[in-house]
């Protein structure tokens, strides 16, 4: 019987951290077919924190217009081309946050598990799977593709469940997380090892917090009574 209950994750700073030598294969494409270089790597400085959003401000920037839906996916291809590339020569190495792998295992056939994530969905996968997560999470895998905030990656990740909202956990660790919580009325779960930053996430509404992801557990376990 498929489980009643699910819990859905940001990746960057939940499950994984993003490392610079990750930042730099997202913005290889830009130089490599446009000569842009010196980009800005403040996330939250753009328009939209979306990657698809994302590559469409930098190109629209760049060229003085919207880009061509040709132009806006060559990027993405380079980008998702380059990623492989490294990822199988291990010139790149994905880091999972202290104790994610477990928190996984640990909800196996308790809830369903997924992704809600800023990140180009094929970026995602690519480096969880280098972790040996993807697995449990790609059958509820929802990422940057069709743009959008944050709420509305988890809406569409909502829409896809046959769930009561109740029933539904969301852990990130990002103020558009919180507020992509509370906008879709599920559970929310601030996650973060840096004590400043949870702080941050309680003072914007966050009502549990975790710095260690037995936190998490145990704060999953209490939302969903399993």
């Amino acid at each position: 019987m498929r489980p009643d209950a699910a819990v859905i994750f940001d990746v960057d700073g939940v499950l994984l951290d993003l490392t610079r030598p990750e930042e730099d294969a997202f913005f290889w494409p830009f130089a490599e077919l446009h000569g842009l270089t010196g980009l800005s790597r403040d996330w939250d400085g753009y328009r939209i924190r979306n990657d698809e959003d994302i590559i469409h401000e930098i190109l629209e920037g760049h060229f003085g217009r919207a880009p061509t839906p040709q132009e806006h996916r060559a990027v993405i291809d380079a980008y998702i081309g380059h990623l492989r590339g490294n990822l199988a020569l291990k010139r790149l190495k994905p880091e999972a946050i202290a104790g994610a792998a477990e928190l996984l295992a640990a909800l196996a056939g308790k809830a369903r598990l997924g992704i809600a994530t800023a990140n180009l969905l094929e970026a995602a996968s690519l480096r969880l799977a280098a972790c040996g997560m993807w697995d449990r999470l790609k059958d509820l895998g929802f990422g940057a593709n069709g743009g959008g905030a944050k709420r509305q990656i988890l809406a569409r990740a909502i829409t896809s469940l046959d769930l009561p909202r109740e029933r539904i956990v969301f852990i990130g660790d990002n103020l558009n997380d919180v507020e992509a919580g509370l906008a879709n009325k599920v559970h929310f779960i601030g996650f973060s090892a840096d004590p400043a930053k949870t702080r941050r996430l309680a003072a914007a509404g966050a009502e549990r917090i975790c710095i260690h992801h037995r936190d998490t557990l145990k704060h999953i376990e209490d939302a969903l009574n399993i």
